[in-house]
């Protein structure tokens, strides 16, 4: 195992070389350090991802002990409350309840409907952008993007929204390998701090419901069931936190793509309306923000002839799948105009990403309105990385127009 070694700098900077060694031994790899199962084909994620003797979550089914597992410590409870009442990591019946109520406020009109203000805000700051005559792409554009349009679809008052992407990366902090205890102390804070906001917002959009997602959240209700408080103040972190997360690191991953793809890039400008929709899906694929999946073994599978047993864990290396040639045609290369694209950087099965069409309108918009005001855009210096694994992303990219 000594290809994958995801604290190293090296291993961080370019995982990719690392999953192709994987991928040529051996459908599944144990390893050691996080007693996990690490699963790198695509096939084999794909199908575990649909696969129900697998889940998020055990509790459905078991108890700690039942399961061969200790409890969280007391002291992590605040995130775990806030954590385990989320889509994320729930499973039938909780799961598919909670799913279908909030799909009837999270609606394919309501995303639509965001298009315009998402296409405005984009434009807006890419104008800011270009009038500093450069700058940090990720702070300037990448973050406030994202932030903002989920911020305005919940109805969180634009004076209210600063902590949101402190808040969401502390919380985050927790989904990497073996968190340090630091990570778990800031997540802790955090989702105090983060519940307390909502259960205030919440009690006023019961007085004065809104045409937002919150107050549709708060409403949302069928066969005389409703969310319960918990449930809506987990949601709306996890929409905030799938969709800070997720469309940041895409955004800077995706230029920074680019820009070391000189002759796609000038063919993504030559022809922007043609290409931005497949363009949006190949930097997806190319370099994943979502780098791994976990899930629990809930009854025993098989896979190439490895038994792996109940209260077992897996690694699903989405990363790894999105660049495995079985599927993809030369998937080192960088292809904007690739058609067929599978990738799974949404997940797949009943977690697939529900944010994913938000994500996709979000990730257009910004790429156009650099393409159409930042014809330039060139990057100032080398981009510093963040020292992640499983949310895989940039600390800055900074930029000259």
């Amino acid at each position: 195992m000594d290809e994958f070694d995801p604290w190293s700098a090296e291993f961080l900077s370019d995982p990719y070389p690392s999953y192709a060694a994987l991928r040529s031994r051996t459908r599944v790899h144990f390893f050691e350090p996080t007693g996990q199962w690490l699963i790198p084909r695509h096939a084999d994620v794909s199908a575990l991802l649909r696969d129900r003797r697998l889940g998020r979550t055990y509790q459905h089914r078991f108890t700690h002990e039942e399961f061969g597992r200790s409890a969280p410590p007391a002291e992590h409870e605040p995130f775990h409350t806030l954590n385990d009442h989320g889509l994320l990591d729930l499973e039938a019946p909780d799961h598919t309840r909670i799913r279908r109520l909030v799909a009837k406020a999270f609606t394919p009109r309501t995303v639509t409907r965001l298009t315009p203000y998402v296409e405005g805000l984009a434009a807006d700051l890419v104008a800011d952008l270009v009038e500093s005559g450069g700058g940090d792409l990720l702070s300037s554009v990448a973050e406030p993007l994202p932030v903002a349009v989920i911020a305005q679809m919940l109805g969180i008052p634009e004076r209210d929204r600063a902590p949101l992407r402190p808040w969401s990366a502390d919380i985050c902090g927790m989904y990497e390998l073996n968190p340090p205890p630091e990570t778990a102390e800031r997540a802790v804070r955090a989702s105090r701090e983060f519940t307390a906001y909502l259960k205030d917002l919440i009690a006023f959009r019961r007085r004065s419901p809104g045409d937002d997602l919150l107050s549709g959240l708060i409403a949302a209700h069928e066969d005389g069931e409703r969310l319960t408080e918990q449930e809506v103040i987990s949601t709306c972190v996890l929409l905030l936190n799938a969709g800070h997360e997720a469309t940041v690191n895409a955004t800077a991953n995706g230029w920074h793509a680019l820009f070391r793809h000189p002759g796609q890039l000038a063919a993504l400008r030559a022809d922007p309306r043609e290409l931005v929709p497949t363009a949006v899906e190949e930097l997806l694929r190319y370099d994943t923000p979502l780098q791994l999946f976990e899930r629990w073994v809930l009854d025993d599978i098989e896979i190439d002839g490895v038994t792996i047993g109940r209260g077992s864990e897996v690694a699903l290396l989405f990363g790894s799948a999105n660049h495995d040639p079985a599927v993809f045609d030369h998937p080192e290369r960088l292809d904007l105009a690739r058609k067929d694209n599978p990738h799974i950087s949404f997940s797949a099965g009943i977690h697939y990403c529900i944010g994913a069409p938000l994500a996709r309108i979000e990730l257009a918009a910004s790429l156009r309105a650099l393409l159409d005001r930042a014809p330039a855009l060139s990057p100032a210096a080398e981009p510093g990385r963040r020292p992640n694994f499983v949310m895989r992303g940039l600390s800055e990219l900074l930029v000259t127009v």
